[in-house]
C-alpha cells in the first residue's frame, strides 16, 4: 500500500520476460537471506540458553552480556545504569 492509503496499481501484464527474471532471482536472494538471518538468529539463542543453564547464569544476563560486547558499548551501559539508579532513588526516597 502507498503512503496516504491508495493503493498503486502495478501493471505486471508489462514486465518483459527479463523483468519477470531479475525479480524472481531478486525475491529469491532475499528469501535465502531471511532464511540465513532465522537460522543465526536460532544460533543465538540456543548459544544463549545453553551456557546460561550450564552456568547457571540468568539467560537474561547473557544475552545483556553479548548485546553490550557486540555493540562495544560498556561504558554507555554503565552511565545508563547509574542514570537510572539515581533517578529511582530520587523519586522513590523520601529526602
Amino acid at each position: 500500500m502507498a503512503r496516504g492509503g491508495a493503493v498503486k496499481v502495478v501493471n505486471v501484464e508489462n514486465l518483459s520476460p527479463e523483468e519477470r527474471g531479475k525479480l524472481l532471482t531478486a525475491v529469491k536472494e532475499v528469501s535465502n537471506s531471511l532464511a540465513r538471518a532465522e537460522g543465526e538468529k536460532e544460533f543465538v539463542r540456543e548459544t544463549q540458553k545453553k551456557i546460561a543453564e550450564e552456568l547457571k547464569i540468568p539467560k537474561k544476563l547473557v544475552a545483556r552480556l553479548v548485546k553490550v560486547y557486540h555493540k562495544q558499548n560498556f561504558d554507555q551501559e554503565v552511565e545508563e545504569q547509574t542514570q537510572f539508579q539515581n533517578l529511582y532513588l530520587k523519586i522513590t526516597t523520601k529526602s
